[in-house]
């Protein structure tokens, strides 16, 4: 029972809630020691992580359980095994477990918007009742947002742009007084372009995976992008992705926006040769598998290293302030 929750969880696909919010994290520690003012809080960090890992897993649950019911996971599927399709735990079970994933979740947000206060707390408050709903949406509803193209656009804002510049908001709102807080913000940009940075890569791992299942997902009126794209045109979006998340930190450092350090992401490049070529040379169905993982470690490698990046700058800034 509780391998097939695990399983349910899907989770090697989780980094994509704990890349964004190591990025933010590491990213108020940078704008603490370039700013002189106090914004890196690490319960709310922790708590940012728990809760975007609770909302994966909830919007996980209602996928599994929500596409076993609209028919688009059967037996000859070439994923992973779906629990609710498998027979591992039953569509009512999931769904509970949907329902309490959701709630825990909640639980967390609360906790941030109390440090947060009020009303700093308001946006996050309104931005994680968003989220929860999104991932509902996700695959319910007349109009779901992965049967419809919209996928795409759901995880790079909510596993990019909101996970990234979302952590950074609610450190400086529990940190800092009025007038700190309005100098904390003035590094927001910075944390919305890291959010497309990490956010393009959640989206690869996506089109991976929509790229494999395209054939069925066509099949049962599931218009994902790579539906949409094509095959071909799909595996270059593949690419573009992959470039995007390390061009944006480049043309940060090159515009003065971030400290050099933060070009040791470009580490992490070597992990991103592989799976583009194999995406480009024409791999199909259960051979994307590999792909699919290969990507999950090029974000988290991409991540860790921006993170680090980061803190080095952090760190040399602070030692020169000192």
């Amino acid at each position: 029972m509780l391998r097939a929750w695990w399983l349910a969880s899907r989770p090697k696909t989780l980094s994509a809630s704990a890349a964004p919010v190591a990025v933010g994290a590491a990213l108020a520690a940078a704008a603490q020691a370039n700013l002189g003012i106090e914004v890196f809080a690490g319960d709310v960090a922790l708590a940012a992580l728990l809760g975007a890992l609770l909302i994966q897993i909830g919007t996980n649950f209602a996928n599994d359980v929500l596409d076993f019911r609209k028919g688009a996971d059967t037996a000859e599927r070439l994923g992973p095994v779906r629990v609710t399709q498998a027979g591992l735990l039953t569509p009512r079970a999931v769904t509970i477990g949907t329902a309490v994933a959701f709630a825990l979740a909640s639980v967390v947000g609360i906790y941030i918007v109390f440090r947060a206060g009020w009303p700093g707390g308001a946006p996050i408050l309104i931005l994680g009742v968003v989220a929860i709903l999104s991932g509902i949406a996700y695959t319910a509803g007349p109009y779901p947002l992965a049967y419809v193209g919209l996928g795409d656009l759901f995880v790079l804002i909510f596993f990019g742009v909101a996970a990234v510049a979302g952590t950074y908001y609610a450190q400086v709102e529990a940190q800092t007084v009025a007038l700190a807080s309005t100098i904390g913000l003035s590094w927001m940009p910075r944390a919305i372009a890291l959010g497309i940075s990490v956010g393009a890569l959640s989206m690869a791992i996506l089109n991976v995976n929509n790229l494999r299942d395209r054939v069925g997902d066509a099949a049962v009126g599931k218009r994902t992008m790579a539906v949409r794209l094509g095959a071909d045109r799909t595996r270059v979006y593949y690419e573009a992705l992959i470039f995007l998340a390390f061009a944006i930190p480049v043309g940060l450092v090159a515009f003065g926006w971030l400290g050099p350090a933060t070009l040791i992401v470009l580490g992490a490049v070597p992990l991103a040769l592989e799976p583009a070529r194999h995406v480009r040379t024409g791999r199909e169905g259960r051979d994307l598998n590999p792909v699919l993982a290969a990507t999950a470690r090029l974000q988290m490698a991409h991540a860790a290293l921006l993170a680090v990046g980061l803190l080095i700058d952090a760190f040399a800034m602070s030692r020169i302030g000192g």
